[in-house]
């Protein structure tokens, strides 16, 4: 079957080709739209001034959906031999050797990404361009896991974790995951290295869980949460990865996962799945993490105040 002519778009001083820009990737139905690769592709084009800022230096995973949802899934670490030279690639160490991973630098390596139906961009939560490598994360990440889609549990799990990061001085941004949960993001200089940042966020997640233990945990077996909403610390490890801001999620729909003000998360209109590849591009021209500081913080002061927090 024909998806239409290639197209060809230029993007800075690249000309990058989409082939089969008629493909659906997003089969129509249940009220859900229907999205080809080519609308894919003007998405990523449109909003990479807003994404591109969080994928710069960082390694990726890609989740690849060549036939679309109905199709199979690739999960791609490597960067394949294949892609063009002038993608940026960034090689890392891993238990036995090595792993050259895509890193996206510029808008024509986004737009080649869609081509090869690349429907969601998970990044590392360290830059492999800065002090420290790819061993010191400058995020971050707590997981927000609600029971079911119940999305005001989520809610008010991220008032109660987001008080007491503001008890620790670590300013936090939530993001819808275009999924069910929340991600609450806090920049770090990126002095610590992995165990540090995820021995710390399980500290902080036990506290959350000490204060509100009918509501919270941190049991990593479903059996064993009930229905409690589950605060999910293990991203925070080396060599994991967390969806990028501005991903378009491999459900029906197309949902993106985007960042949020505090008070966008208060209305109860907001969902894990509000936004789409056909709104969400209007959400980043608002820059909702503008009031985030420019740089993160240290986890020394952190830490002693976590230490003197009784309950």
């Amino acid at each position: 079957m024909s998806h239409g002519a290639a197209r060809t778009v230029r993007a800075g001083r690249r000309t990058v080709e989409i082939q089969r820009p008629g493909k659906v990737l997003f089969p129509g139905r249940d009220g859900a739209p229907e999205y080809t690769k080519g609308d894919l592709a003007d998405y990523y084009r449109s909003v990479a001034p807003y994404l591109l800022p969080h994928l710069r230096g960082r390694p990726l995973m890609l989740e690849r959906r060549p036939d679309g949802l109905d199709g199979e899934r690739f999960m791609q670490k490597n960067a394949p031999g294949h892609y063009p030279e002038w993608i940026t690639r960034a090689e890392v160490a891993k238990e036995g050797g090595t792993v050259t991973h895509v890193v996206c630098d510029d808008t024509a390596t986004l737009l080649y990404l869609a081509g090869q139906a690349c429907v969601t961009l998970h990044r590392w939560l360290a830059r492999t361009d800065r002090a420290g490598g790819p061993g010191h994360p400058d995020r971050l990440v707590f997981d927000l896991d609600p029971p079911g889609d119940d999305f005001a549990a989520v809610r008010e799990a991220a008032g109660w974790l987001r008080e007491l990061l503001t008890e620790l001085d670590l300013p936090a941004a939530p993001m819808t995951t275009g999924s069910r949960g929340l991600h609450l993001v806090v920049p770090l200089d990126g002095r610590h290295d992995f165990d540090d940042v995820r021995e710390f966020a399980r500290q902080v997640a036990e506290r959350a869980v000490a204060r509100h233990p009918d509501r919270l945990t941190t049991a990593a077996r479903r059996a064993d949460r009930g229905d409690r909403l589950y605060l999910d610390v293990q991203r925070n490890a080396y060599a994991q990865t967390a969806v990028a801001p501005y991903s378009v999620r491999a459900r029906p729909g197309a949902p993106v996962a985007v960042p949020l003000t505090w008070e966008q998360l208060d209305d109860p209109g907001t969902g894990a799945r509000r936004w789409t590849l056909a709104d969400a591009l209007e959400q980043a021209r608002t820059d909702p993490w503008a009031g985030l500081p420019g740089r993160g913080r240290g986890l020394g002061p952190a830490r002693r105040r976590l230490a003197d927090i009784r309950s």
